[in-house]
């Protein structure tokens, strides 16, 4: 039996984070984290979180009724929430992150109800208010989807 392994942080410690609620926010827990220090640029720092899909997912009743399938859309938001995890320190000042533009996108895999997403992303390239990130949804180890995208970093209340 696997011994159960604390979270960083669990579903109350992102809602301080993540703007985002039902029925958009995607991250149920968030199980590493590895924010190197050294200096401003975040560079390297990556997070692994999950997603427990399930049949209650309000786009399933259309996406689709006769074989529920979650939305590519969705799955890259999932990705970004995980980067937003990833960059902003909740110790420090308030940032909001925002998806500036999608580089690339692949899906490998349908994501269906019973599947737990295991989301990595990494930030690639670090240029202050502009990040780019990779990431990527795994299932049982399978790759389910991918993603560039490029974010934007900024203090909450300030757009």
């Amino acid at each position: 039996m696997k011994t159960a392994v604390k979270p960083v942080y669990d579903i109350i410690q992102i809602m301080k984070i993540l703007p985002h609620r039902y029925p958009f926010l995607l991250i149920d827990r968030v199980d590493e984290l590895h924010q190197p220090k050294g200096g401003p640029n975040r560079a390297g720092w990556k997070i692994v979180a999950r997603k427990n899909v399930s049949f209650n997912e309000p786009f399933f009743a259309g996406h689709f009724p006769h074989r529920p399938v979650m939305p590519g859309v969705l799955q890259i938001e999932a990705i970004a929430q995980a980067a937003c995890l990833a960059v902003v320190d909740p110790n420090g000042p308030e940032m909001d992150v925002a998806i500036a533009g999608i580089n690339t996108a692949r899906f490998r895999r349908p994501v269906v109800p019973g599947d737990v997403c295991e989301i990595r992303s990494e930030v690639v390239k670090d240029r202050g208010q502009i990040m780019v990130v990779k990431g990527e949804i795994l299932i049982d180890g399978e790759v389910a989807a991918e993603a560039e995208m490029i974010a934007k970093v900024f203090p909450k209340g300030s757009v």
